[in-house]
C-alpha cells in the first residue's frame, strides 16, 4: 500500500542549496505549494506513441517508496543500499551521483521523501530516525527518533511515511504519541519547540501535514488514526483545535488533506469514504469543523495516491486500492463524473500530480496516463506502459520539475522530457 501521501501550503520561493529555487523546482513532496501541483506552462499537452521522450535512466537508488525532490540542479532521494537507510544527491542534467551517506541504521525501505531547505534536507526513515543533513556534502547535523524522543507509534506495521512540513524556522513531525501526536522542531537545532496532545490519537497516519490559515488564525493540519482522525493545530502554540473522526479508519489513513481558504477535503480507504469540510473561526478565535459533504466508502474514497485541486475541481483516483478518475466540485463535495473502468490498462492505485491544465495517473501496475483536468468528463491525452519495471508495485507519485517528468520505481529513476518540440 501506499504510505506518503501529502499536500499543504509552503511557499513557492524557498531557499535552495545555492540560492532561490523557483518555482519550476519541487524542494519537498507534493512540489513547491505541497499540494501536487506544479506551476510550470509550456508542457506537453499529449504524449506520441510510448510516452514522452526518455533523457535518461539510472539505478542505484535503493529499495523503497518515496518520491524525489528536485533543487537547484540537484536530485535528492532516499533507498535502502547495503541494508541501510540511505540519502543520496544526484545531477539534475543526467542522474549522475554526487554522493551517497547512511542517515539510519535501520533496514527497513524508506517511504517518506526529503525536505530541501536553506542548504539542509530533512529525511526520514519508516521506523522514525530523522535527521537533517547538509545539503553540499551529506554531513549529518542532527538526529531525532519519533519512538525513543516522543513516545511516538504508527497506527500500523508499513512504518512513518509522512514528509515533514517547514514553517518558518519550525520543522513540523507528527510522531503520533498522545502526548505529542504533532511536535514542532527548531529546523536548525532539532530542539523542541512545542508539542501538541491528542489523547487517544490512535498513532500518526501516513499523511503529511499542510498548513492553513483561516481568519488570521494559523493551523497545522494533517490525518492521525483511527481515534485522532483530521485535526487541526495552532501553529504558535501547539494547541489542539478541533478533530473530525467521520472519514478515518483502523488500518491506514493516507492521503493528506487538500485545503483552500476555509475549505478542507479528506478522504482514505477501507470504506471510509470522503468528506468536504468548512471551518469556521469565532469572535473569540475558537475553530469549528462544519460537514458541507460526505461521501460513503463505495461513492467515493481515495486509498492512496492522493488528490490535486486545479481551478475549483477536485481530481483524484477513487476505490479501495483502485485509481478510477474522478471529480468533484470543491465548493459544494459534489461528484462530477466518475469513471467506472481505468483508462488505457491501468491497473491499481492511482498517484496523481496536476500540471499545466493536465493531470498525470501513474497506476500500480505502471500505467501512466495524461488526461485534460476538465470537469467535464474524462478526457485521455495520452499513456504508455514503464518498461524494465521492478516487478513491485509502483507506488511513488510522479515528481514534475523544469520541464521533466521523474519516475522512480525502486532502485530504477527514469527522467522524461515534458518540453513540446519547437
Amino acid at each position: 500500500m501506499r504510505r506518503n501521501i501529502g499536500s499543504g501550503a509552503a511557499p513557492v520561493l524557498l531557499m535552495a542549496v545555492s540560492g532561490i529555487v523557483v518555482a519550476a523546482d519541487w524542494p519537498q513532496w507534493r512540489g513547491p505549494e505541497r499540494d501536487g501541483v506544479s506551476r510550470e506552462t509550456d508542457l506537453l499537452k499529449s504524449w506520441p506513441q510510448g510516452g514522452p521522450p526518455v533523457l535518461w535512466s539510472v539505478r542505484g537508488c535503493g529499495n523503497g517508496f518515496s518520491t524525489v525532490a528536485v533543487v537547484g540542479g540537484s536530485i535528492f532521494g532516499t533507498g535502502s543500499l547495503q541494508g541501510r537507510n540511505h540519502l543520496w544527491k544526484r545531477r539534475e542534467a543526467n542522474g549522475e551521483l554526487i554522493w551517497s551517506i547512511p542517515f539510519s541504521e535501520h533496514r527497513g525501505e524508506p517511504n517518506s521523501t526529503p525536505v530541501v531547505h536553506q542548504g539542509k534536507v530533512y529525511a526520514l526513515t519508516r521506523d522514525g530516525d530523522l535527521a537533517c543533513i547538509a545539503a553540499d556534502n551529506g554531513r549529518v547535523l542532527w538526529r531525532k527518533n519519533y519512538g525513543k524522543d516522543f513516545g511516538g507509534r504508527m497506527m500500523s506495521g508499513w512504518g512513518y511515511s509522512e514528509s515533514p512540513l517547514i514553517d518558518g524556522e519550525k520543522l513540523i513531525c507528527t510522531p503520533g504519541a498522545d502526548e505529542a501526536a504533532m511536535v514542532a522542531l527548531n529546523k536548525d537545532t532539532g530542539e523542541v519547540i512545542w508539542k501538541c496532545a491528542v489523547p487517544r490519537c490512535g498513532g500518526a497516519g501516513y499523511a503529511s501535514p499542510i498548513k492553513v490559515t483561516v481568519d488570521g488564525v494559523s493551523m497545522y493540519v494533517t490525518h492521525l488514526g483511527p481515534t485522532g482522525g483530521v485535526v487541526g493545530v495552532e501553529a504558535n502554540s501547539g494547541k489542539l483545535l478541533w478533530q473530525y473522526t467521520r472519514v478515518s479508519n483502523g488500518t491506514a489513513n493516507i492521503p493528506t488533506v487538500v485545503a483552500r481558504d476555509r475549505l478542507l477535503f479528506c478522504s482514505t480507504g477501507y470504506d471510509s469514504g470522503a468528506a468536504l469540510l468548512r471551518l469556521q473561526v469565532d469572535e473569540h478565535k475558537q475553530v469549528r469543523v462544519e460537514e458541507v459533504k460526505r461521501h460513503r466508502g463505495r461513492d467515493l474514497q481515495n486509498h492512496h495516491g492522493g488528490m490535486v485541486l486545479v481551478g475549483n475541481y477536485l481530481y483524484l483516483g477513487h476505490g479501495h486500492n483502485n485509481g478510477l478518475p474522478a471529480c468533484v466540485d470543491f465548493q459544494t463535495g459534489e461528484i462530477l463524473w466518475k469513471e467506472s473502468r481505468n483508462p488505457a490498462g491501468g491497473g491499481g492505485s492511482a498517484a496523481v500530480v496536476a500540471a499545466d491544465g493536465m493531470l498525470y495517473f501513474r497506476y500500480q501496475n505502471g500505467v501512466v496516463v495524461l488526461l485534460h483536468a476538465t470537469p467535464d468528463g474524462l478526457q485521455l491525452a495520452g499513456s504508455f506502459q514503464e518498461t524494465a519495471r521492478s516487478g513491485r508495485e509502483c507506488w511513488a507519485h510522479p515528481v514534475i520539475a523544469n520541464q521533466r517528468l521523474y519516475l522512480r520505481d525502486q532502485d530504477k529513476l527514469v527522467c522524461y522530457d515534458l518540453r513540446p518540440k519547437k
